[in-house]
């Protein structure tokens, strides 16, 4: 039970880590367009993300996938963009329900993407076979799940107090934070590694 914990605990770390926010922005990028009514959508939304964040590290670690870090890490922040532009241009439209198919599509996809850039450590902190590493990612990726539902939970108490109380319409506020995403990761893709090679 207690290497379980150990495991749970780096998968909270790696969502819940201050310095390293890229995760929390793309769960705040994709939770902010819903309200609690919508609860069963984005729980699905979040756990495709952990599946795709799964079937990333698993590649990785059976050696069936590698890509550069730098690649990787040029990849994450363009799927928080992407993900916060889809929000500006679909703020307050009605044909969100028809899209939703695509959504959880790349939000699989983008989960893999995301999965990637944790493989190297992953990997570096795991020791033993292949197959004997199938246990531990499970138990990172339950920690993953319940991280990700914690950061979504407070988007939409904070989306449903700002709604009620400050009278924020939804697509107003939908706007106001995508477009704060955006400021925050357009730096993030300009300091990337790749471009000063």
């Amino acid at each position: 039970m207690s290497e379980f914990w150990i495991y749970f605990q780096i998968g909270l770390k790696h969502v819940l880590d201050i310095h390293a926010y890229d995760h929390v922005l793309f769960l705040i990028a994709l939770a902010v367009p819903f309200s609690f009514s919508d609860w069963k959508r984005v729980v699905l939304l979040v756990t495709l993300f952990t599946i795709g964040h799964t079937m990333a590290l698993m590649l990785s670690v059976f050696g069936i996938v590698a890509i550069k870090v730098n690649v990787v890490e040029l990849l994450i922040p363009i799927t928080i963009l992407i993900t916060a532009l889809f929000n500006l241009f679909t703020a307050g439209k009605s044909g969100k329900k028809e899209s939703i198919n695509l959504v959880f599509f790349i939000t699989l996809f983008f989960g893999i993407i995301h999965g990637l850039g944790f493989s190297n450590y992953f990997k570096s902190i795991l020791g033993g076979t292949a197959s004997s590493k199938i246990l531990p990612l499970s138990e990172f990726a339950l920690g993953i799940e319940a991280a990700q539902i914690v950061v979504v939970f407070v988007v939409l108490v904070l989306s449903y107090i700002v709604q009620t109380i400050f009278r924020f319409s939804k697509r107003d506020w939908t706007l106001v934070m995508s477009a704060f995403i955006i400021g925050v990761v357009i730096p993030m893709i300009i300091a990337s590694e790749i471009w000063h090679r």
